[in-house]
């Protein structure tokens, strides 16, 4: 994630800076491992070794090679690994802006199982995500974690975070199994439904003579909650919880940095997509795109920051101002009228300047260059925890969400051909191209293969990847048009959606 995290200063148009400057490094932190590298600047033991996703199967001298940056070597699957449905994958080290590659991923098919007694309170890797028996209700998962100021906090979350869903889904794994009734609304401490309205033997009166007392009334006026919005909740849930986790493991490890997360999990026939971040999710059905997330940046969630800025703000240190500007104010123009937008507007307005004003602005910049409080460019993930504005001692975390989107694509209801696939990718692969040129080129790719090779989706996947990242010229990283490649991390992933039909 290039840049997610530095200063904002060299773009800055007029004013100075409240008596520091901003910049948050952004290269290799302390929890990511590496060569050589044992323990955090802290004297931490990192919370897991730096390495490359285990399904790629690097031998030492291969791990090395990939953090190459002069000549940027794409990773893919070895002929004969396969991951579940056939998925393709493909990933690539940035040009240089940190020492390592910063990007995670996990792909895995696990197990949910009511938790027994014995293992309810089991590590979260005893079983590998394995049933040893084989019986559960089985989901698949895929995850893309695109870290920024370290890679700790995004191989945390790849190692973790399905464990957490597949554990939270095994709370309510008594409800899955009967998916064709609502959730009940209240359940009693072992799980199982709790009815308020009758006890066993007893009728019970209503207290109030206008009370609703004829049950089929009183069942139209409970909200009815469906199973598909219960496990949404349970994944949005989970996100939150290995952001605690991050932050609980921080007092005994080191864990560098932050991470945008993406996950798409396929389970009863649904796949759910959540994201946390800027990574991107698009589904190619019929050569056609679906997009299924939604960026999270200081623009897009303008409106969700500045609002928590105006409710508190102490967060803001009294150097910044929640209100928006187009440019910085210079002290000379107080008194003035100059165009603004807060919280509650879409637009714009004139507004009398006043010293208040003169504070930097929450957020500053434009597109990629947006920032918040000139340091972070994103504004959702999991991790960051000990980010401050440089030099001060101004916690960002609190405008930081952890809590993904989540959409859903109904697997069962669609019929899906060779072609139909699931395209997820870090930043990188999207800074440089759009949904349309990445259907293009997936669908034309596709359409060359043979549809009997195993290896189809990960070559695909590399011609993708290696699309993005151009080939190097004397000026840099270049696409055949001459414009700049992407010089971030860059990951992907291409799934089959006839994968999911294959295997049910």
């Amino acid at each position: 994630m290039i840049s997610k995290v530095k200063s904002a200063m060299s773009s800055l148009v007029g004013g100075m800076m409240p008596h520091h400057h901003h910049n948050q490094h952004s290269g290799g932190g302390s929890g990511g491992g590496g060569a050589g590298q044992t323990h955090g600047a802290d004297g931490l033991p990192p919370r897991f070794p730096y390495g490359r996703p285990d399904f790629l199967e690097l031998t030492p001298e291969l791990l090395q090679y990939s953090t190459e940056h002069a000549s940027r070597p794409v990773l893919t699957l070895k002929r004969g690994c396969r991951l579940p449905w056939g998925t393709g994958y493909a990933e690539v080290i940035n040009a240089g802006k940190s020492m390592l590659n910063e990007d995670q991923a996990s792909c895995e098919k696990l197990f949910v199982k009511k938790p027994s007694g014995k293992h309810r309170n089991s590590t979260l890797l005893e079983d590998n995500g394995v049933s040893r028996d084989g019986t559960g209700i089985p989901i698949h998962f895929w995850g893309v974690f695109d870290g920024h100021a370290g890679s700790g906090a995004a191989i945390m979350a790849s190692k973790l975070l399905s464990r957490l869903i597949r554990d939270r889904l095994g709370e309510i794994c008594h409800l899955m199994e009967n998916p064709d009734s609502a959730p009940p609304i209240c359940l009693t401490k072992n799980g199982s439904p709790y009815e308020a309205e009758s006890k066993k033997g007893v009728t019970q009166e209503p207290e109030d003579p206008d009370a609703v007392s004829d049950t089929t009334l009183r069942f139209h006026m409970e909200k009815v909650v469906s199973l598909e919005s219960l496990v949404m909740g349970v994944i949005e849930t989970a996100f939150k919880q290995m952001d605690d986790l991050i932050e609980k493991e921080k007092t005994s490890y080191a864990i560098s940095g932050g991470c945008c997360a993406l996950a798409a999990i396929q389970l009863m026939g649904k796949l759910y997509v959540a994201n946390a971040g800027d990574s991107r999710a698009i589904i190619i059905r019929n050569s056609e795109v679906i997009p299924m997330t939604n960026e999270f940046t200081p623009e897009s969630e303008r409106q969700r920051l500045q609002y928590l800025g105006f409710l508190r703000p102490e967060l803001l240190g009294n150097e910044f101002t929640h209100i928006e500007f187009p440019r910085r104010i210079q002290y000379g123009e107080l008194g003035k009228k100059m165009l603004y937008r807060d919280y509650s507007m879409t637009g714009w307005a004139y507004k009398t300047i006043v010293e208040e004003d003169l504070k930097f602005p929450l957020i500053y910049g434009e597109g990629k260059k947006a920032r918040v409080m000139a340091t972070i460019g994103v504004t959702r993930g999991l991790g960051d925890h000990d980010l401050k504005v440089y030099s001060s001692n101004i916690y960002i975390k609190p405008f930081l969400s952890c809590v993904p989107e989540v959409k859903v694509y109904n697997m069962d209801e669609n019929k899906h051909g060779p072609d139909d696939v699931l395209i997820m990718g870090s930043d990188g692969l999207w800074d440089v191209t759009t949904d349309k040129d990445v259907a293009d080129a997936v669908c034309a790719y596709l359409s060359c293969c043979d549809q009997s090779d195993p290896m189809r989706y990960t070559m695909a996947a590399q011609d993708l990847l290696m699309r993005s990242r151009g080939v190097l010229k004397e000026r840099g990283w270049r696409l055949p048009n001459d414009r700049l490649g992407s010089g971030d991390d860059i990951t992907v992933f291409i799934v089959p959606l006839a994968g999911y039909e294959s295997e049910t």
